[in-house]
């Protein structure tokens, strides 16, 4: 069978703790030209799942204006993914993570114990701390959330991560915003190879080429913002993006043809009139 039917019938749903989601693509909310802009994109994205600075999902719950990005999505289609950005300390991540959970309630979602773990303390080039990542992560695992931390591409790191048993590892492909795609590709074939859990590859990514590369090394998901929020034309890049990552995924799944070292002719050499 072809198409949908046929896709549906390899593909294994992406699980994340006691969550499963059907799109691969996850979409971070910031940086979009306009509301109405942002959620277009979402909405052709199909994604299942954003996610949102806890200050932003302070600032917007709280908000007494008309409409803005919180209260216009349909949370019971999405699911909220807050992220600790602005964490320079393991302390000031977990603070931002109680904070999320109890944001999470207040838009329906009573069960979310979902966080992005992020620990930056570097102004210039965003790059994550992994000490203060691995001692935010060992508390709020403890604490019961579903912890999907912001790494550098470190199979090591990686590894000790999972040991301390969070649900997701998050390899950066290049620096937040920097568009520089995967720049330590070995490093995040080498994470895909030993975990056990879920790999998604997360910032850098510029193109759908790209997402679709991180798929067919294996990765499980992409997650992206600036690639989309960024482009000329957020709305038709985020369908771009989908379809980069479905493509890619299914393509890791199909097996790509061996690699030789000579041409081997596609057409026969003889036939009916030799």
């Amino acid at each position: 069978m072809v198409g949908n039917s046929f896709k549906s019938d390899i593909l294994p749903v992406l699980e994340i703790g006691n969550k499963q989601f059907n799109s691969r693509l996850i979409l971070g909310t910031g940086k979009y030209p306009s509301l109405d802009t942002a959620l277009d994109s979402i909405e052709v994205s199909q994604t299942e799942m954003v996610t949102v600075a806890i200050r932003r999902l302070q600032k917007d719950i709280h908000s007494t204006q008309e409409k803005n990005l919180i209260q216009s999505l349909d949370w019971e289609k999405l699911w909220l993914l807050p992220n600790t950005a602005g964490s320079k300390t393991a302390e000031d991540a977990i603070r931002m993570a109680l904070l999320g959970r109890e944001f999470a309630k207040q838009i329906g979602q009573e069960d979310n114990n979902f966080i992005k773990l992020e620990v930056i303390p570097d102004p210039k080039y965003l790059l994550p701390d992994p000490i203060g990542t691995l001692k935010a992560a060992d508390y709020l695992v403890r604490a019961g959330f579903t912890v999907l931390p912001y790494i550098n591409a470190d199979p090591v790191l990686a590894s000790h991560l999972e040991d301390l048993g969070c649900a997701t590892l998050m390899p950066l492909g290049s620096p937040i915003g920097s568009g520089q795609g995967l720049k330590n590709s070995y490093n995040i074939s080498l994470i895909i190879d030993n975990a056990k859990i879920p790999v998604i590859v997360d910032a850098g990514i510029r193109t759908p080429s790209q997402a679709a590369e991180v798929m067919e090394m294996g990765a499980s998901a992409v997650l992206l913002n600036t690639a989309v929020a960024k482009s000329l034309d957020p709305v038709n890049m985020a369908y771009a993006m989908a379809k980069g990552v479905e493509g890619g995924h299914l393509a890791h799944y199909a097996g790509s043809m061996s690699t030789a070292q000579y041409a081997k002719p596609s057409s026969p050499s003889t036939g009916l009139f030799l």
